[in-house]
């Protein structure tokens, strides 16, 4: 984050910080309590400051993506085992194999929105992914390779990981919660695309629906890669029949199938109607 001149006269914290690793070491400045509490690990990993850390969760990423002039962002959800296309060989299973389609069209998506992004000085429009392997790579790669900025919002799991090489390094985020992250996904989307995926793509992409037929966000293009795919997963005919949802909800959202097609409904989306 950029350094900023200070508009008060008190002394600065990071002054302070640096001021403590030069004082004499005795048993009291050794002690647990001496160290300043938002210097002091074991006392912000409290059960009692998660409400803190919330709290500084949702200003880190919204703070830095501010001070980079990001206006709106195109949310890309897809799943984290789907090949590129030169690894088809190494997928878990011939569907996944299949898949690998839908990584070369996340990328040339992603390259193609990018390209337009850059027309605005990257400030609109900037491709959003979870960080990941999978369709979240080919997404910062094709950003990446169209010479603009992408963010990745990765998240700590329990197995080892990294966000992937193509995203933008001083806007790669590591979250601990998955509330707060989802929110960082939604908070600047202009268009929401969803792409294969399992149960992490499918909890995004219904909180998203669920959020924008409530009307607690507003409508967006809600654009689903792969017609045949999502129709297989879910019979979405037989939920508005059963009348679990209704008719209209059906509308939330379109099918596509290639990079070409998405930017179509991107541009003749009526952001009036939202």
């Amino acid at each position: 984050m950029k350094d900023e001149p200070r508009t008060h006269p008190f002394r600065d914290s990071t002054q302070d910080i640096e001021a403590t690793h030069r004082i004499p070491d005795t048993p009291q400045t050794r002690a647990p309590a001496y160290r300043l509490a938002f210097a002091d690990p074991d006392f912000m990993t409290r059960e009692e400051l998660r409400p803190v850390r919330l709290q500084l969760e949702l200003l880190k990423p919204q703070m830095v993506m501010d001070e980079r002039g990001i206006e709106s962002t195109i949310v890309m959800f897809g799943g984290a085992r789907i090949p590129a296309p030169e690894h088809k060989d190494k997928a878990r299973t011939p569907i996944l194999a299949d898949l690998t389609r839908y990584y070369d069209e996340a990328r040339r998506f992603a390259k193609l929105m990018t390209e337009r992004s850059m027309q605005s000085y990257g400030r609109e429009n900037v491709i959003i992914t979870g960080g990941g392997p999978g369709v979240m790579e080919a997404g910062n790669r094709g950003a990446s390779e169209a010479g603009g900025q992408s963010i990745g919002l990765n998240i700590v799991l329990p197995h080892e990981q990294a966000p992937n090489h193509y995203v933008t390094p001083d806007l790669t985020f590591n979250f601990h919660y998955f509330a707060i992250r989802k929110m960082h996904f939604l908070m600047r989307a202009a268009a929401v695309c969803i792409f294969p995926g399992g149960f992490g793509t499918l909890d995004e992409m219904f909180e998203a629906l669920t959020l924008i037929q409530t009307r607690r966000m507003k409508k967006v293009p809600f654009l689903l890669f792969g017609r045949a795919w999502w129709e297989t997963v879910i019979n979405w005919t037989h939920l508005a029949e059963a009348g679990v949802i209704s008719d209209e909800d059906l509308s939330l959202f379109q099918f596509v199938e290639t990079a070409e097609e998405a930017i179509a409904a991107i541009d003749s989306f009526d952001r009036g109607c939202a």
